[in-house]
């Protein structure tokens, strides 16, 4: 089986994050959004969902967590259990659909931000630290910090394949070519004062 993946809030215009449905043996979340209505979105697609993990937990990205918890009574994972929509706190690695995903813990953004890995699969869900065009998370929040980021894009970049097929952002389109060469013109943009 191959995983799929599909952005649930690629057509909201509300503030929110991308929302990733994972489909295959796990069925997960990735991220859960704000102010939309998820929950049925996810109902049309699958019966149950497994597991939501979250890249962080910033407004835009855990809006939903709770109307998600109620409807499918899921564990909410994430990088810190003392936050109080994380259920259980990842381990180095997670399963998602059929694969299993290196968490790698990219704060500067926010601290307790992680990107998700899955080597195989040669996916990369990379929260709010890089986006599509070289793109980089904003360091002007409570926790972001613009040295540390551009550490956890090297730590990311060490950490793919430079033959990454795909990199889904928090927000924006997913990129789908030169999904490496995107890694690498954040850092070079990221270190721009």
């Amino acid at each position: 089986m191959t995983d799929h993946i599909e952005n649930l809030a690629a057509d909201v215009q509300a503030f929110t994050s991308n929302v990733f449905l994972v489909t295959g043996d796990r069925t997960a979340l990735v991220d859960t959004g704000a102010n939309f209505d998820v929950v049925s979105r996810i109902e049309t697609r699958v019966d149950d969902l497994d597991t939501v993990v979250l890249t962080h937990t910033h407004g835009d990205h855990v809006g939903n967590v709770d109307a998600v918890r109620a409807a499918f009574d899921v564990d909410v994972q994430g990088h810190e259990s003392a936050q109080p929509v994380v259920d259980t706190e990842l381990g180095e690695a997670v399963r998602l659909g059929d694969h299993d995903y290196r968490v790698v813990h990219t704060p500067g953004h926010k601290d307790d931000h992680v990107c998700l890995y899955a080597p195989e699969l040669s996916v990369c869900f990379a929260g709010d630290l890089v986006f599509a065009n070289g793109a980089f998370g904003r360091t002007d929040l409570e926790e972001g910090d613009r040295e540390t980021l551009i550490e956890s894009i090297d730590r990311l970049r060490g950490t793919v394949d430079p033959g990454l097929s795909v990199l889904h952002a928090g927000h924006g389109p997913s990129v789908t070519s030169d999904a490496y060469a995107t890694i690498e013109r954040a850092a070079a943009a990221a270190r721009q004062r």
